[in-house]
């Protein structure tokens, strides 16, 4: 009986891998494939790819694009890490009745779609354009700002914060560290995985965010890769084995951020739910 469930286990784990895997097995191979092939839904791999790619650097402005959106990303990244883990252990080391009421109503925000607030945003940064161009309409300040932190991210920092070791700070105080030199010296290195976790996290989201850019970037130069994959497949005859290679390309920097810190972001993930 032992033996049948582990088969059946297995068995299930298998299909559930291989229902995961098969979109991004299936975009790699049609990125080695012609565009007929791929409307065919040709599985094998082809010898297309070189072609694919030199056609994407013809046809669109592929470099700007990647820079565009890992500059975006690792801005998001490294401003949400700071002020998000700020935000929670503060509502965590320092509790008290009215934090608590101010922490319940950050999170009734969440319940806020981002579509609703799009159009106050782009009015609140139209405004902002008269006087400081930089981070007004069509700059990618503009696109940081409103995603540079979130209540979830908050929220995940506050959980983990739960399970960190109060006593260390006393320590800490009694050796004569300030507040914000506890917050650097001792949290920030004692809750790495954490702090991995939540930058894998952000990283993805601004890397593939594609709703903001498209209201508020205007200018082709400062397209990113999301925006730069939609408009090759809204073309009258879109390429599929060019916008595949394109996915395929815009995929690699997550994919590989991931695997390297896949072990932090598991421990991370663990850490914040015990």
């Amino acid at each position: 009986m032992t033996k049948l469930k582990t088969i059946a286990a297995y068995t299930i784990l298998t299909i559930a891998a291989f229902v995961s895997i098969f979109p991004f097995l299936w975009m790699v191979v049609s990125a080695t494939n012609k565009s007929v092939d791929v409307t065919k839904g040709r599985l094998l791999p082809g010898t297309n790819f070189f072609e694919n790619f030199s056609n994407l650097l013809n046809t669109v402005d592929l470099v700007p694009a990647l820079v565009n959106s890992a500059k975006i990303s690792i801005s998001t990244t490294v401003l949400a890490m700071l002020i998000a883990s700020l935000a929670g252990y503060g509502f965590e080391i320092y509790r008290s009745k009215a934090k608590d009421i101010l922490f319940n109503v950050l999170l009734l925000s969440m319940m806020i779609p981002f579509a609703a607030l799009m159009v106050p945003l782009f009015r609140m940064f139209g405004d902002l354009s008269q006087t400081f161009p930089m981070i007004g309409i069509d700059s990618l300040t503009a696109v940081v700002l409103p995603t540079v932190t979130t209540a979830f991210l908050i929220f995940f920092f506050r959980q983990s914060t739960k399970m960190f070791p109060k006593e260390i700070l006393e320590a800490g105080r009694i050796d004569g560290l300030s507040e914000l030199g506890l917050f650097f010296k001792i949290y920030i290195p004692t809750m790495k995985t954490t702090y991995a976790a939540a930058a894998i996290i952000t990283f993805m989201a601004s890397w593939n965010s594609y709703l903001w850019p498209l209201v508020i970037l205007q200018s082709p130069e400062k397209m990113t890769i999301p925006l730069l994959i939609s408009n090759l497949g809204s073309s009258y005859a879109p390429d599929f084995g060019v916008i595949m290679t394109a996915i395929v390309i815009a995929t690699l920097p997550v994919a590989i951020i991931f695997f390297v810190m896949q072990k932090h972001f598991v421990a991370g993930m663990m850490g914040s739910v015990k």
